[in-house]
């Protein structure tokens, strides 16, 4: 029996091997905006702990100078806060084109895969077109034989 066996078999393995590293560099890219938006969660609980210590300040005997230092404090974690804010920014768009990537490369992996299923089923129907031509040559050939 015939075996079938799709002439561009290379590059749909080409296209799988392309569509797990697109698979892989989305999940780091992923992990790396999880990571970003921990870090930018962290430093807005540090902030919120510097606002709590300068109502803690406020009240009771006043020291201006640990009053500056904790102003000075939320300053520096709100500049850490908007930069930290654009390191998630640039990671959100490295996900979005990890995913257009992915999206792009599994498009043609599933075009090449359909080709595929085209080719398989024109082979199965020469196949069929073949055994029946047999069986009709048989059928034939025994009919002359019996007409002897």
């Amino acid at each position: 029996m015939a075996k079938f066996t799709y002439r561009m078999q290379n590059i749909l393995d080409v296209k799988y091997k392309l569509e797990t590293q697109a698979k892989s560099a989305f999940s780091a890219a992923n992990a790396k905006l999880m990571q970003e938006e921990e870090v930018l969660s962290a430093l807005q609980k540090r902030k919120k702990l510097y606002e709590l210590a300068a109502k803690s300040l406020m009240k009771g005997n006043i020291n201006i100078k640990e009053i500056k230092e904790n102003k000075r404090a939320q300053q520096a974690m709100d500049y850490a806060i908007s930069e930290q804010e654009k390191t998630v920014k640039k990671a959100e768009e490295m996900v979005y084109q990890a995913r257009e990537k992915l999206n792009q490369v599994m498009m043609e992996r599933k075009t090449h895969e359909k080709l595929k299923e085209k080719q398989f089923e024109e082979f199965k129907q020469e196949l069929n077109m073949a055994e029946n031509k047999s069986i009709d040559e048989l059928v034939s050939y025994s009919y002359s034989n019996n007409q002897d």
